[in-house]
């Protein structure tokens, strides 16, 4: 008995020669704000590469840092597409905007409310460290495990 593939199990390889759209209507948010991430991070990648060349190539050879960085570009737009359209990934993110859908999202108030107990919960976190540590030292000045004239903060 042969085992056959299912209809998700398309590789990538094969998959970077098509054209088409996987399931074209659904989980559009998720998938569109993903290709639009990795774009971005393809582009910042192509500057990278682009002031690396500029570095290390001569005058003459601007056309070539052009050419290369493009070429990065246009490879990894067309990757990026075609990673989102690929049967496998394309699922998982029209999951991950099903289970968005189903979030209960905090109003404004209960999220004000969050944030200013957090920005309490850390300033009063930060004293207490601070006077853990002053007190620390004390003792330890006292005990004589740190010289007198010890500052920590100081030059």
């Amino acid at each position: 008995m042969a085992k056959e593939k299912t209809v998700g199990s398309a590789s990538l390889l094969t998959e970077l020669v098509q054209a088409n759209r996987y399931k074209r209507t659904q989980g559009r948010v998720a998938r569109q704000a993903t290709l639009l991430a990795i774009w971005v991070l393809i582009l910042i990648a192509a500057y990278q590469l682009y002031q690396q060349l500029a570095a290390y190539a001569a005058i003459d050879q601007y056309k070539l840092q052009y050419a290369i960085s493009g070429a990065l570009v246009v490879v990894g737009f067309w990757i990026a597409y075609r990673l989102i359209n690929w049967p496998t990934f394309a699922d998982f993110l029209i999951a991950v905007e099903a289970e968005m859908t189903k979030v209960t999202w905090p109003s404004k108030a209960e999220l004000w409310r969050s944030v200013i107990v957090v920005i309490a919960l850390i300033f009063i976190l930060a004293l207490l460290l601070f006077t853990f540590d002053l007190l620390w030292i004390t003792v330890f000045k006292t005990i004589g495990l740190i010289p007198s004239n010890y500052n920590p903060g100081g030059s």
